[in-house]
């Protein structure tokens, strides 16, 4: 590992939800320096082996990806310059330095046949281009890291800013009479702020590499997590009137890009290993929600 950096951590993707919250929460004895997609394009080897030579961190969390799902199907040729091309010079520039790498991932990986949460050493099948791209980019990770890196798979995030289901759910509950939403999609909604502290948890654990998976606890289909949305919404004063909510199978809500029907992730080992005990994700939300005041 890199002398130089001590305790310099480079987070990719600052601008993102995730990267907010990393900022958010840096621990003591790191000295974190963001930069946003604009500032670090990840799919620009020249820009990556620049700014990473002049900052020489001795940690880097890649947090930057192309993740608008259905745009996905559309520009495949760009979420594969971001999500995989871009996640291997990440990689390659952090193994010539001596940096270690944490990469994110998502629960995309999977098509959601099996029913039961993953493993993250179940066979990945990815179902649309967002997906398979990331899936590339783990493999780049896996390849130029020589097996160093830290994969961290997640799922379902939300934050108080950027592009959520949340968000766009309070906006629907103010301006619509009725919303229809999805219920047979069945994942674990995780809020940014405590996928940021498993990946400080583990920063802190230098040892630890390879695939792992991380999200809030429980479960919930796109229709539950609605409901509860406007519960809260209602409770801490942000609703005025509650608004009928309509269940819809996926076929009646049809997209760009397939969903995984199930996309649970079974997180045991890495909450053993980062020694975090996950909380429900009822509750985040209801943490979440409570800091915001301008909804």
């Amino acid at each position: 590992m890199s002398s130089a950096g001590g305790n310099r951590v480079l987070i990719t993707g600052a601008g993102g939800q995730l990267g907010r919250e990393l900022i958010g929460t840096v621990p003591p004895g790191w000295v974190a320096r963001p930069y946003t997609s604009a500032e670090l394009d990840v799919s620009r080897a020249d820009m990556v082996a620049e700014v990473l030579g002049r900052e020489q961190p001795s940690l880097v969390i890649n947090a930057a990806a192309y993740t608008a799902v259905d745009a996905a199907e559309r520009e495949p040729e760009l979420a594969e310059a971001v999500n995989a091309r871009g996640a291997g010079h990440v990689a390659g520039e952090c193994r010539r330095l001596g940096a270690r790498l944490i990469h994110l991932s998502t629960d995309y990986v999977f098509d959601g046949a099996q029913g039961h949460p993953y493993l993250p050493e179940d066979p990945p099948h990815p179902l649309g281009v967002y997906g398979r791209t990331k899936l590339m980019g783990e493999r780049e990770v896996i390849r130029l890291s020589g097996g160093d890196a830290l994969i961290l798979r997640t799922a379902w995030l939300y934050s108080r800013e950027g592009r959520n289901f949340v968000l766009t759910m309070l906006r629907l509950l103010k301006e619509r009479d009725e919303i229809g939403v999805v219920c047979d999609q069945v994942g674990t909604p995780t809020w940014c702020r405590s996928l940021a502290e498993a990946v400080w948890a583990a920063a802190e654990r230098p040892c630890l590499n390879g695939l792992h998976h991380w999200t809030d606890g429980g479960v919930a289909s796109w229709y539950d997590f609605a409901v509860a949305i406007q519960e809260e919404a209602r409770a801490l004063g942000y609703l005025r009137r509650a608004v009928p909510l309509r269940q819809l199978l996926t076929g009646e809500y049809p997209t760009a890009a397939p969903r995984p029907p199930y996309s649970v992730l079974d997180t045991c080992a890495t909450s053993a290993a980062l020694e975090l005990p996950r909380r429900h994700w009822r509750l985040n939300l209801h943490l979440m929600m409570q800091g915001l005041g301008h909804a």
